[in-house]
């Protein structure tokens, strides 16, 4: 595992900061063995806008590029990155000083092989401030582990109202029993991967309940796993083999990487 703050080794200081302010935004990719990311441009964007939302400071996607690019610099295979954006000296006391952004790059090796279908438990739960994709991961990483011990695969968030939003790491989306793909239209992080897909895959966006027979098919997605099947929603079963889905991870697949450097 790589850990660089603006392109050097990270020291203890900056990363007790981090873990006992824990302000500050990141978003997730996976970088092939060739340097290259599947909707960087998205990602940057994200951190950019997340930037101005979290710090009220600009950020030089340039730099993010450079920083991550040298992170995995080496690497036989591909590689999970992580970019955070903080500020080690904003504190508790005073958050409302003028932010310096800081750039924090860890990797982690990637996953072989298509993880398998998810078997989610659906829990009302809605994180704080759900467009930002913050370092806050709490709340949602506590409902993961309710479902685990439960004896889920994680959680599928809803309102009170009981309309899917998304799942603690990722996005969801279903399929209809006439094929259509369907995203949920509620207050839940834009993915790059959901984004991704839907330029290329035609959809709707749609509210969506817990238990809707017109919905014989669900997945997840996100920058790690691209698309993963969801073979039950509070045991009930839905079809982990339809072949939308597939044609999912097609269209997935097809979608150009582009080149950190």
């Amino acid at each position: 595992m790589v850990a660089l703050l603006d392109g050097a080794p990270v020291g203890g200081k900056a990363l007790r900061a981090l873990a006992l302010v824990n302000y500050g935004h990141f978003t997730t990719m996976r970088v092939d063995g060739e340097g290259r990311v599947r909707g960087l441009g998205l990602h940057l964007e994200r951190l950019e806008r997340d930037c101005r939302a979290v710090l009220g400071a600009a950020l030089d996607p340039g730099r993010v590029r450079r920083e991550v690019a040298a992170a995995v610099r080496g690497e036989a295979g591909a590689v999970v990155a992580r970019v955070t954006v903080f500020d080690p000296e904003l504190g508790v006391g005073e958050p409302e000083r003028p932010a310096r952004p800081r750039v924090l790059v860890t990797t982690r090796a990637a996953g072989a092989g298509e993880p398998g279908p998810l078997r989610v438990r659906s829990c009302v739960f809605a994180r704080e401030a759900p467009s930002v994709k913050h370092v806050g991961l709490f709340g949602a990483l506590h409902q993961r582990r309710a479902a685990r011990l439960a004896g889920f695969d994680d959680a599928l968030f809803t309102g009170p109202d009981g309309l899917v939003s998304e799942g603690p790491t990722w996005n969801a989306g279903f399929v209809a029993e006439d094929g259509t793909v369907v995203w949920p239209r509620a207050e839940a992080l834009p993915g790059v991967t959901s984004a991704l897909l839907r330029r290329d895959v035609p959809h709707e966006a749609a509210p969506v309940r817990v238990g809707e027979r017109r919905l014989v098919a669900a997945f997840a997605t996100n920058a790690a796993v691209g698309v993963r099947p969801i073979a039950s929603v509070d045991g009930r079963e839905l079809d982990a083999a339809h072949p939308v889905l597939e044609r999912l991870r097609a269209a997935y697949g097809a979608v150009r990487a582009e080149s950190l450097t």
